[in-house]
């Protein structure tokens, strides 16, 4: 699809977009946030103007007594990663931000995260422009910065649950290194909800952000306006910062790991997973040390792992295997959908560590005999332009999980469909020495990374008595 001309139009007919305000406020049932944006017509008459909000519910553990000053930092700037959302229903080249005071050093910051986190958005819409041209930010409100503070150790950590494997494998980790854990659910679901529940957390033991977008911008989505994907890892990354404010444990572990590094358009910086990349990983921390205080610990414990590994710790962990989701397409049904690259990865991934029928228990089929995948196939094995916007792994664990799949379990028998049609394949010898490194990219302190270490080295030595 080439929306270029619209995308030029827009920016004519519509060449501000302003961060108008934030509120909040503290009631007995918790804290309630409403954001103003607002999108200016050339000749100022007809502004369009979204008010997206954010509820956190009161928790026993939860402590709403913060200064002003500290609300106001925090709240800001998760208004600041809310509006590229809006932003891009007209592309505006102007930004104003109004309620906040952003130097030179943020505005590129953010200019970056928004041209880097809209970088499939762009693609998919054939619209060419580039970092220097697609946006100017100006800001006239008051400095919104933390005095420096202490962010402690890593005794106890805030986590992100997001139902699907990577969560319940820090969940697992992070217990059996005697971290206590504060589970962080965005907008529950199913899958979060049971995944938490799986682990002895209750609803009140489970602190919860739900965010509510403006039902215009769904309308004019619907109108046709411009629309995509936008980084929603780096909304989180601003939300837990206030998350790790209210219930006092500062050090936030992500489940980002190393595969989300890879882009998405090869040669290109198009990434689908950029706010989980290492990159945006490093950039948030400098960021947050330098504006907000540096009393946050944003890390991703997942980081040294690809996702091939993470498979092979998830396949340790049976007690959720029936509970935990990775398909967007049937996130609302709790199911998996069965049809997405989403799904297909995950049953690619896994496949080399759990049996083929327990595997299709899980997904209701056995995927990999399904010829009407072999579209999404291509994808995931780097044979077709792009591989699928979705936050899926590396072409080289694909097709390292397909060789060690066709090893373990088909050696000298039928291949399924799709491992036939993946030829040619490594050797299961190359294959398995994916299993073993880890990255060296990361923010671990020597504690877990010394645990996260062991943990992969029992499960390799475990999964090699196989072969």
């Amino acid at each position: 699809m080439n929306r270029q001309k619209t995308f030029n139009t827009f920016r004519q007919t519509y060449p501000s977009f302003v961060y108008d305000s934030y509120h909040y406020d503290v009631r007995p049932d918790g804290l309630h946030i409403v954001f103003s944006f607002r999108v200016m017509d050339r000749e100022g008459r007809h502004p369009v103007v979204f008010s997206p909000s954010a509820f956190v519910p009161a928790r026993r553990f939860l402590d709403f007594r913060q200064s002003a000053a500290t609300l106001d930092a925090l709240v800001f700037h998760i208004g600041m990663a809310e509006l590229v959302s809006y932003w891009k229903c007209f592309c505006p080249p102007a930004v104003e931000v109004r309620c906040g005071s952003l130097d030179a050093v943020q505005i590129a910051f953010w200019k970056r995260l928004y041209f880097l986190g809209l970088g499939e958005f762009f693609y998919t819409n054939g619209i060419v422009v580039s970092e220097a041209d697609f946006m100017t930010i100006a800001s006239n409100g008051s400095t919104h910065m933390l005095p420096l503070a202490d962010a402690g150790d890593r005794t106890a950590c805030l986590l992100p649950i997001g139902g699907g494997k990577d969560s319940v494998v820090s969940l697992e980790l992070l217990r059996g290194a005697g971290v206590g854990v504060t589970p962080l659910i965005l907008n529950p679901r199913g899958a979060t909800l049971s995944c938490a529940a799986a682990a002895g957390f209750g609803v009140d033991d489970t602190l919860v952000l739900q965010r509510s977008l403006d039902p215009l911008m769904l309308k004019l989505n619907g109108q046709g306006c411009l629309n995509g994907h936008t980084p929603f890892s780096a909304l989180l990354a601003f939300y837990s910062l206030l998350a790790a404010q209210l219930s006092g444990v500062h050090a936030i572990a992500l489940s980002n790991e190393n595969s989300a590094n890879e882009s998405t358009v090869a040669g290109t910086e198009v990434n689908h997973q950029y706010s989980k990349s290492w990159m945006f990983e490093r950039d948030f921390r400098r960021y947050v040390a330098s504006y907000l205080g540096g009393g946050y610990d944003y890390f991703s414990l997942l980081r040294p792992l690809c996702e091939l590994q993470i498979a092979m710790l998830f396949a340790r962990t049976e007690r959720y295997f029936d509970i935990f989701r990775s398909c967007n397409v049937g996130s609302k049904q709790d199911v998996w959908c069965g049809r997405c690259a989403k799904c297909l990865f995950a049953f690619i991934i896994l496949s080399p560590f759990i049996a083929p029928g327990r595997l299709a228990s899980i997904f209701g089929r056995n995927m990999l005999d399904d010829a009407d995948m072999l579209p999404l196939l291509r994808q995931l094995t780097g044979r077709a332009e792009t591989k699928p916007f979705e936050c899926v792994g590396t072409v080289d664990e694909v097709l390292a999980a397909l060789a060690l799949t066709r090893r373990r379990w088909y050696d000298g028998g039928t291949l399924p469909a799709l491992i036939a049609a993946a030829a040619p394949l490594p050797s299961w010898q190359d294959a398995a020495r994916l299993i073993a490194p880890m990255a060296e990219e990361h923010f671990l302190d020597t504690g877990l990374l010394g645990h996260l270490a062991c943990r992969l080295e029992e499960a390799r030595k475990e999964y090699m008595m196989h072969f």
